[in-house]
Protein backbone atom coordinates (compact mmCIF):
# COMPACT_ATOMS: atom_id res chain seq x y z
CA UNK A 1 0.00 0.00 0.00
CA UNK A 2 1.57 3.25 -0.76
CA UNK A 3 1.55 6.36 1.69
CA UNK A 4 -1.75 8.13 2.36
CA UNK A 5 -2.24 10.26 -0.63
CA UNK A 6 -0.55 8.73 -3.35
CA UNK A 7 -2.24 7.94 -6.82
CA UNK A 8 0.41 5.47 -6.98
CA UNK A 9 3.77 4.42 -8.60
CA UNK A 10 2.18 3.55 -12.47
CA UNK A 11 4.97 3.88 -15.17
CA UNK A 12 5.05 7.38 -16.55
CA UNK A 13 2.51 8.75 -14.67
CA UNK A 14 3.95 10.87 -11.66
CA UNK A 15 1.13 10.95 -9.33
CA UNK A 16 0.01 15.14 -7.74
CA UNK A 17 0.51 16.78 -5.92
CA UNK A 18 3.93 15.44 -4.64
CA UNK A 19 3.74 14.35 -1.21
CA UNK A 20 6.92 15.87 -0.14
CA UNK A 21 9.05 18.58 -1.73
CA UNK A 22 12.08 19.84 -2.54
CA UNK A 23 13.42 20.95 1.08
CA UNK A 24 11.98 17.71 3.03
CA UNK A 25 13.97 15.70 0.44
CA UNK A 26 16.94 17.85 1.06
CA UNK A 27 16.68 16.47 4.75
CA UNK A 28 16.40 13.15 3.10
CA UNK A 29 19.23 12.33 1.32
CA UNK A 30 23.12 13.04 2.09
CA UNK A 31 23.97 15.35 -0.79
CA UNK A 32 23.78 19.26 -0.01
CA UNK A 33 23.92 22.25 -2.44
CA UNK A 34 23.39 21.47 -6.19
CA UNK A 35 24.53 17.78 -5.75
CA UNK A 36 20.71 17.23 -4.03
CA UNK A 37 18.94 16.46 -7.83
CA UNK A 38 15.41 15.26 -6.34
CA UNK A 39 12.65 18.26 -6.34
CA UNK A 40 10.34 16.21 -4.57
CA UNK A 41 8.92 12.64 -3.69
CA UNK A 42 5.71 11.50 -5.41
CA UNK A 43 4.54 8.64 -3.80
CA UNK A 44 6.45 6.17 -1.51
CA UNK A 45 5.83 2.84 0.27
CA UNK A 46 7.74 -0.06 2.07
CA UNK A 47 9.43 -1.31 -0.47
CA UNK A 48 9.60 1.79 -4.02
CA UNK A 49 9.61 5.02 -4.37
CA UNK A 50 8.84 7.64 -6.90
CA UNK A 51 10.48 10.59 -6.75
CA UNK A 52 10.77 13.74 -9.41
CA UNK A 53 13.41 16.07 -10.64
CA UNK A 54 13.64 19.53 -12.97
CA UNK A 55 17.32 19.49 -12.44
CA UNK A 56 18.72 18.06 -15.27
CA UNK A 57 17.69 21.35 -17.12
CA UNK A 58 19.84 23.87 -15.10
CA UNK A 59 22.57 25.09 -17.14
CA UNK A 60 24.70 24.89 -13.34
CA UNK A 61 23.90 20.76 -12.91
CA UNK A 62 26.90 19.69 -11.31
CA UNK A 63 27.13 16.48 -13.58
CA UNK A 64 26.70 18.58 -16.86
CA UNK A 65 30.10 18.26 -19.31
CA UNK A 66 30.61 19.96 -21.63
CA UNK A 67 27.59 21.89 -21.83
CA UNK A 68 25.20 18.32 -21.38
CA UNK A 69 24.32 16.36 -18.93
CA UNK A 70 24.80 12.57 -20.33
CA UNK A 71 21.83 9.98 -20.05
CA UNK A 72 24.27 7.92 -17.82
CA UNK A 73 24.00 10.41 -15.14
CA UNK A 74 20.24 9.30 -14.62
CA UNK A 75 22.36 6.94 -12.19
CA UNK A 76 22.75 9.28 -9.28
CA UNK A 77 19.12 10.65 -9.74
CA UNK A 78 18.08 6.69 -8.81
CA UNK A 79 20.88 6.24 -6.44
CA UNK A 80 19.24 9.78 -4.36
CA UNK A 81 16.20 8.46 -4.94
CA UNK A 82 17.32 5.13 -2.68
CA UNK A 83 19.01 7.46 0.18
CA UNK A 84 15.57 9.14 0.28
CA UNK A 85 13.27 6.09 0.55
CA UNK A 86 16.29 4.33 2.92
CA UNK A 87 15.48 7.50 5.45
CA UNK A 88 11.92 7.52 4.96
CA UNK A 89 12.04 3.34 5.98
CA UNK A 90 14.15 4.98 8.86
CA UNK A 91 10.86 7.50 9.84
CA UNK A 92 12.12 10.12 7.99
CA UNK A 93 16.08 10.14 9.63
CA UNK A 94 18.80 10.64 6.84
CA UNK A 95 20.64 7.41 7.02
CA UNK A 96 24.58 7.59 6.33
CA UNK A 97 26.02 7.76 3.00
CA UNK A 98 26.16 4.63 1.32
CA UNK A 99 28.41 2.72 -1.30
CA UNK A 100 27.49 1.68 -4.75
CA UNK A 101 28.89 -1.26 -4.89
CA UNK A 102 27.95 -3.10 -8.22
CA UNK A 103 25.07 -1.61 -11.35
CA UNK A 104 23.94 -4.98 -13.37
CA UNK A 105 21.49 -4.88 -16.38
CA UNK A 106 21.87 -0.79 -16.69
CA UNK A 107 19.92 0.10 -20.21
CA UNK A 108 20.35 3.39 -21.55
CA UNK A 109 17.92 4.26 -24.29
CA UNK A 110 19.09 8.10 -23.99
CA UNK A 111 21.68 9.86 -25.57
CA UNK A 112 21.60 12.90 -22.53
CA UNK A 113 18.86 14.37 -19.88
CA UNK A 114 19.08 17.89 -20.53
CA UNK A 115 17.04 18.60 -23.38
CA UNK A 116 14.15 16.71 -22.53
CA UNK A 117 10.91 18.98 -21.70
CA UNK A 118 9.41 18.29 -18.36
CA UNK A 119 10.40 16.69 -14.88
CA UNK A 120 11.56 13.55 -14.83
CA UNK A 121 10.41 10.60 -13.10
CA UNK A 122 12.98 8.66 -10.68
CA UNK A 123 11.67 5.33 -9.26
CA UNK A 124 13.37 2.75 -7.53
CA UNK A 125 12.15 -0.86 -6.05
CA UNK A 126 13.91 -2.26 -3.03
CA UNK A 127 14.35 -6.24 -3.87
CA UNK A 128 16.27 -6.83 -0.68
CA UNK A 129 17.07 -5.45 2.22
CA UNK A 130 19.45 -5.86 4.79
CA UNK A 131 21.39 -4.52 7.75
CA UNK A 132 24.64 -3.35 5.39
CA UNK A 133 22.79 -2.89 2.54
CA UNK A 134 20.44 -2.76 -0.16
CA UNK A 135 19.78 -4.10 -3.84
CA UNK A 136 16.87 -2.27 -6.09
CA UNK A 137 16.02 -1.84 -9.29
CA UNK A 138 15.67 1.37 -10.77
CA UNK A 139 14.00 3.56 -13.76
CA UNK A 140 14.32 7.20 -14.77
CA UNK A 141 11.97 8.23 -17.06
CA UNK A 142 11.36 11.60 -19.10
CA UNK A 143 9.58 12.55 -21.93
CA UNK A 144 6.97 10.21 -22.11
CA UNK A 145 9.35 7.06 -22.42
CA UNK A 146 12.23 5.29 -20.56
CA UNK A 147 15.14 6.70 -20.37
CA UNK A 148 17.58 4.53 -18.24
CA UNK A 149 17.04 1.33 -16.12
CA UNK A 150 18.58 -1.27 -14.23
CA UNK A 151 20.09 -3.03 -10.92
CA UNK A 152 21.94 -1.30 -8.33
CA UNK A 153 23.60 -2.59 -5.03
CA UNK A 154 24.14 -0.57 -2.34
CA UNK A 155 26.70 -1.00 0.93
CA UNK A 156 26.31 0.94 3.92
CA UNK A 157 29.23 1.71 5.99
CA UNK A 158 29.95 -0.13 9.08
CA UNK A 159 29.87 1.55 12.94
Amino acid sequence: MLSEGASGLAPGIPPTPPLLDGAAVRRLVPHRGAMCLLDAIAAWDGVRIAALALSHRDPRNPLRRAGALPAICGVEYALQAMAAHGALRASGRAQPAGFLSSLRGVEIAAERLDDLPGPLLVTAEALAAEARGFIYRFAVEGGGRRLLAGQAAIILPGE
